[in-house]
């Protein structure tokens, strides 16, 4: 089947698109949008009128507040319609406009009584799957903790409009990685695209014989160091990152941050403590690492069936 992402180029949310958008399609058309569509740029006036491509999408797979009309305009351009998804609640009065709209489990509780194509989703899908980080997780042991030992990743995002990273939280954070390495285990800790570069050269100066922090140079381990951990600690800033490093079933910890009360602090607590006391998904970080059992999810899998199921509802599902 013929699959188009449509998003900005951001990480989070192509990662999102394409985890989705693979399930149909092993290499999908990306459209990568650097603004939102006018709204006067309908019919002819609009930049996809009869320059979809060949071949045309069967499935539209976007992401973000700015791909909603560029689906419009491109469906509407197409000699066949596709089956339009949309990952994340619509609020400019389009979602009409889309087969199935999925929204966050956090974001969907703020939706009273939501529309008959929405539903719901479990933090972010994203391009991770367990039998992949099982595939790779000898190797990644063998190159970034060869002298063995439990492994811990580190994934450290940013501020944000909830967060902020002040001296104590510093503080605390430094105590945990070096607690990490006292205790004997390997710390690989990874910062985001949203780390800034004051966090980032803090984060480096963390390290140690038994701490490797990605120093952003050559190419991104991140992936390695997921397969690689037997537990992790994620920062609160981040709904990807925590529903990546569940996808390996292992213990995942959730860093607390100081908080900037707000409707995205509210937001963002509300996510954690559901993926938490709710889910049965994550722990919040109490200053130490433990096992505990939980059933792995993996959302893209997950939604890509609640679609395809959809697709032969209305009959179209094509070979």
């Amino acid at each position: 089947m013929r699959a188009w992402t449509v998003c900005d180029p951001k990480a989070g949310t192509l990662t999102q698109s394409l985890g989705v958008a693979r399930h149909f399609d092993p290499e999908p058309h990306r459209v990568l949008l650097d603004g939102r569509l006018a709204k006067w740029r309908k019919g002819p006036l609009s930049p996809y009128w009869r320059r979809t491509g060949a071949p045309e999408p069967e499935i539209l797979v976007s992401c973000g507040s700015f791909a909603t009309r560029h689906v419009a305009a491109i469906a509407a351009a197409c000699r066949n319609r596709p089956f339009t998804v949309h990952l994340q609640p619509v609020d400019d009065g389009l979602g009409d406009r889309f087969d199935l709209v999925f929204a966050a489990r956090h974001d969907l509780r703020a939706i009273p009584s939501p529309p008959a194509n929405y539903r719901e989703m479990l933090g972010a899908p994203h391009q991770l799957s367990r039998a992949m980080l099982e595939a790779r997780r000898t190797a990644a042991r063998a190159r970034w903790a060869p002298s063995g030992g439990p492994v811990v990743a580190v994934l450290v995002g940013g501020p944000t409009k909830a967060y902020r990273y002040d001296d104590a939280t510093l503080t605390r954070l430094q105590a945990a990685i070096e607690g990490f390495a006292k205790e004997g285990r390997t710390v690989l800790a990874s910062p985001s695209r949203r780390t800034p570069p004051a966090l980032f050269d803090w984060l480096l100066g963390v390290r140690s014989d038994r701490i490797l922090v990605w120093d952003r140079s050559g190419e991104n381990p991140y992936l390695d160091f997921v397969a690689a951990a037997d537990a992790f600690l994620v920062t609160k800033d981040s709904v990807t990152m925590p529903s990546e490093a569940a996808t390996t079933g292992r213990p995942v910890f959730v860093f607390d941050l100081a908080g900037i009360p707000g409707e995205k602090f509210d937001e963002f607590e509300w996510f954690h403590d559901d993926l938490s006391r709710t889910l049965g998904l994550t722990r919040p970080f109490e200053g130490r690492i433990y096992d505990y059992a939980y059933e792995p999810p993996d959302e893209s899998r997950r939604i890509a069936a609640v679609i395809r199921n959809e697709m032969a509802r209305r009959g179209d599902l094509r070979p």
